[in-house]
């Protein structure tokens, strides 16, 4: 991935592991990367990807050149060292057994601050790899901030580092798919009343589950 000016925006703390997971990747899980052409080059945008291993968070942001910005379990603050690296790279904390306000004006707020965030419609991750039913949390944030969502699906993570395995299997290849970002008209129905978030949510998730693997001809 070629440096540009939003490398260059960066901290040097987030620059640092953004370019050793990068090269982690490419030494261990090495798949296909496709689609990046969609992701927006400046602005505010969601990525909306869906979630089978600790491995997603790092290895999606490791492919965009912008500093991202990530959602994770307030409970990983327990960890006094595990806080200090995850608030060093600006991830906000949630609290996913409640309606947690306070995170959703962080996402809104970085929103209006041009950034971008990571989001995973399924809430944690899946517990057997395959896809799970979203949580209207992401269709709360898509509607009230009206940005790009862009779809991700990754293939692999589960395989490599899914729940239950305590080290992750090196030499598994994930592989990671975006998809052309989804307009606020096509995901928000305001008409919807109740069920707007919940809808709008499905719409995100069912774009993610279109995008396929990528399969190449056997020459």
């Amino acid at each position: 991935m070629p440096r540009t000016t939003d490398h260059l925006k960066m901290t040097p703390f987030y620059g640092f592991f953004h370019h050793v997971i990068q090269g982690l990747y490419q030494a261990f899980f090495r798949g296909d990367v496709v689609g990046t052409d969609y992701v927006p080059v400046s602005g505010p945008y969601l990525i909306a990807c869906n979630h089978a291993s600790h491995l997603d968070p790092p290895l999606i942001g490791s492919q965009i050149s912008r500093q991202m910005r990530f959602f994770a379990r307030k409970t990983l603050w327990e960890s006094r060292f595990i806080g200090w690296w995850l608030d060093r790279i600006e991830t906000i904390a949630v609290d996913r057994d409640s309606g947690d306000v306070g995170a959703i004006r962080k996402v809104l707020a970085a929103l209006n601050e041009d950034r971008a965030v990571v989001l995973f419609p399924e809430g944690t991750r899946s517990p057997d790899g395959r896809l799970q039913k979203p949580k209207a949390g992401v269709g709360l944030l898509a509607c009230k901030s009206g940005v790009p969502v862009v779809p991700c699906r990754i293939y692999g993570s589960h395989e490599a580092f899914g729940k239950g395995r305590l080290f992750p299997r090196l030499g598994t290849p994930i592989t990671i798919v975006f998809g052309a970002p989804i307009q606020a008209a096509v995901y928000d129905d305001p008409a919807l009343g109740k069920a707007r978030y919940e809808t709008a949510a499905q719409r995100i998730m069912d774009r993610i589950a279109a995008l396929p693997r990528p399969v190449y001809a056997v020459i």
